[in-house]
Order: structure tokens, then C-alpha cells, then sequence
């Protein structure tokens, strides 16, 4: 076998620890991600039980502001301003 073969091999299986890393944060987000939706309903359900506005756009900013704030990198920043912004 090559050097050349060898190297890929070495290239392929460290791209497929990576695809498995990632695919183990994908579970962890989604499993979050669904308690995080849990909560939001419950949020509605109760703001709708006491007359309160379901939709309140400057907590919407908060959140997203909050969130903003813990990236390490702002090239980041539009990423999670789509994933917040559903």
C-alpha cells in the first residue's frame, strides 16, 4: 500500500470520528431542543391563561442577545440568529 493510500485511510477515518462527534451533538441539540419547545408551550399556555401577549418581541430580542453573547466568534452570530429566529 502507498504512502499516498496509507495518508487517505488515516484522512477517512479521522473524517468519520468527526461525522460521529457530530452526530452525537445532533442528538444531544435535538433532545434540547425539544424540551427547549416544551417550555415555550407551557410559556404560552400560561401567558394565554393569565391575558398576557403570547409574542413579545423585545423577550425575543433578550433571548437572542443572550445568546449572541456566549459565541466565541461573531462570524458565528447569523447561524444562531436563524436557528433563534423561528
Amino acid at each position: 500500500m502507498s504512502e499516498s493510500t496509507l495518508s487517505n485511510t488515516g484522512h477517512w477515518r479521522e473524517l468519520e470520528e468527526w461525522r460521529k462527534k457530530i452526530d452525537e451533538i445532533d442528538r444531544q441539540l435535538s433532545a434540547l431542543l425539544c424540551e427547549r419547545l416544551q417550555c415555550a408551550r407551557n410559556i404560552s399556555t400560561l401567558k394565554a391563561r393569565i391575558g398576557e401577549q403570547v409574542l413579545q418581541p423585545e423577550r425575543e430580542k433578550e433571548v437572542l442577545s443572550n445568546v449572541v453573547s456566549q459565541t466565541d466568534s461573531v462570524e458565528k452570530i447569523p447561524a444562531l440568529e436563524k436557528i433563534y429566529h423561528c
